[in-house]
C-alpha cells in the first residue's frame, strides 16, 4: 500500500552575489573616493567663507549746510569731478563778503600807516637840516663871543689908564653880553630842533611798526579770504573717483553734519577675493600660492587667483566689540584670518558684472 505522507525534499536556492558584489564596489570606491579626498586635502584649502572686494570712497561733507539739490541716483555711475551734491551757500558768500571787507579795511590802514610814516620822515629830513644850520649858527656865535670876550679885556685894561672914555667900556660890556645871550637862544633853538627830531623818529618807528601790525592783519585777512573761498567750494560736493553710487539716503532739506558720511563710491578699477579662512588652516599658506575661485554668480566657470596678502589680524579683531576674555568667561572659538586673493587674467567684461559683496569659494594649491 503506498505511503502519501513521505515528505517531497525541494532542490536548494542557489545565493544571489549580486549584493555582496555592490556592497564591495561601494566600499572599495568609498575608499578610493575618501583617500583621494584625503591626499587632495593634504596639498589644499578651502573656504567658502568669502566675498569679492573693492575700492570703496565715503561721499563726506566736509562743512555743514542743507541739502539743496542731489545731482545723483542709487547705482549711478559717475566720473571723477561730476557734481553729487549742492549745499545751501548763502552763510558762505555772506562770510566770504566779510572776509574781503575786512581785507580791504587792513589794506587801507596800511596805505594810512605808510603815508604817515612818509611825512614824518619829511619832517625828519627838514628837522636835521635845521639842526645843521642852527649848529652853524652856533660856530659863528661862538666866534662872536670870543672876539666881544677879547674886546671887553682889552677894554677893561684901557678904562684902568683913562685911555678910554667909560661909555667905550660899557658898550664892549653890553657887546659880550649880547654876543653870550645870542649865543644861547641859538644853542636852545638847536635843542629844541634836536628834540622835535628825536620825537618825529619816534613817530617813523612807531608808524613803522605800525606798517608792520598792518601788514600782519592784512596777511590773516587774505587767509580768511581764501577759508572762506574754500568753505563756499565744499557747498558743491564732487566725486573724487570714477566708480558706482551707492545708495543716496539723503533727502534736499536735509541738514549735513560737518564730516558726516553721505553714501559710498564703488571704484570699478579693480576687484578681488577677501577670503576668510580659519585659523587651523592658515599655517602652510604663504603668498604667491594658486587659487581656484568659484563665484556664485557664474557657476560655470573657474578664476584663477594668487594669494597676495594676509590680514595682521582676525577678522573679529577689527569688529566694533572685539571678544574680550580677561572676566574669565572664555569659550574657545576658532578665529578666522582674512587673505587677499588677486585675480589673474580676469575677463574684463566679467569683471564689469562683479559687485562688491558677492559670495565666492576659494581653494587655495598648498604646493
Amino acid at each position: 500500500m503506498e505511503n502519501n505522507n513521505i515528505p517531497v525534499t525541494e532542490p536548494k536556492k542557489k545565493k544571489s552575489l549580486v549584493f555582496p558584489i555592490i556592497l564591495a564596489v561601494v566600499l572599495i570606491g568609498g575608499g578610493i573616493y575618501g583617500y583621494r579626498a584625503y591626499s587632495y586635502g593634504q596639498y589644499h584649502e578651502e573656504t567658502d567663507d568669502a566675498q569679492i572686494a573693492s575700492n570703496m570712497s565715503p561721499v563726506i561733507s566736509k562743512i555743514s549746510g542743507y541739502v539743496t539739490e542731489i545731482k545723483v541716483k542709487d547705482n549711478q555711475f559717475v566720473k571723477k569731478g561730476d557734481t553729487l551734491v549742492i549745499l545751501d551757500s548763502r552763510d558762505q558768500k555772506m562770510a566770504l563778503e566779510q572776509a574781503q571787507a575786512a581785507l580791504s579795511t587792513a589794506k587801507s590802514n596800511i596805505s594810512n600807516a605808510e603815508a604817515t610814516t612818509t611825512a614824518t620822515s619829511k619832517n625828519i629830513s627838514s628837522s636835521e637840516a635845521a639842526v645843521v644850520t642852527a649848529n652853524a649858527q652856533i660856530e659863528a656865535a661862538k666866534i662872536n663871543v670870543w672876539k666881544t670876550s677879547q674886546d671887553l679885556k682889552r677894554y677893561a685894561n684901557l678904562v684902568k689908564d683913562h685911555s678910554i672914555t667909560e661909555q667905550q667900556y660899557e658898550q664892549a660890556l653890553a657887546a659880550k653880553q649880547t654876543a653870550d645871550k645870542q649865543l644861547q637862544v641859538l644853542v636852545d633853538q638847536r635843542n629844541q630842533i634836536a628834540q622835535q627830531t628825536n620825537i618825529a623818529s619816534s613817530q617813523t618807528a612807531a608808524s613803522s611798526q605800525q606798517i608792520s601790525v598792518a601788514g600782519s592783519v592784512a596777511k590773516q585777512r587774505e587767509v580768511d579770504v581764501e577759508n572762506a573761498k574754500l568753505n563756499l567750494s565744499y557747498t558743491v560736493i564732487l566725486a573724487s573717483e570714477d566708480g558706482f553710487v551707492g545708495k543716496v539716503p539723503i533727502q534736499a532739506g536735509q541738514y549735513l553734519q560737518a564730516g558726516s558720511q553721505l553714501f559710498s563710491l564703488v571704484k570699478n578699477d579693480q576687484k578681488w577675493v577677501v577670503a576668510n579662512f580659519k585659523e587651523t588652516q592658515v599655517h602652510k599658506m604663504v603668498e604667491g600660492q594658486k587659487v581656484k575661485v568659484e563665484i556664485d554668480a557664474f557657476p560655470d566657470k573657474e578664476f584663477e587667483g594668487v594669494v597676495s596678502s594676509f590680514s595682521p589680524a582676525t577678522g573679529s579683531t577689527f569688529s566694533i566689540l572685539p571678544p574680550d576674555n580677561a572676566s574669565g568667561n572664555f569659550v574657545k572659538v576658532v578665529q578666522r584670518l582674512p587673505i587677499k586673493i588677486d585675480f589673474v587674467n580676469l575677463d574684463p567684461s566679467i569683471a564689469k558684472k562683479l559687485r562688491t559683496g558677492m559670495n565666492v569659494k576659494a581653494e587655495v594649491a598648498l604646493k
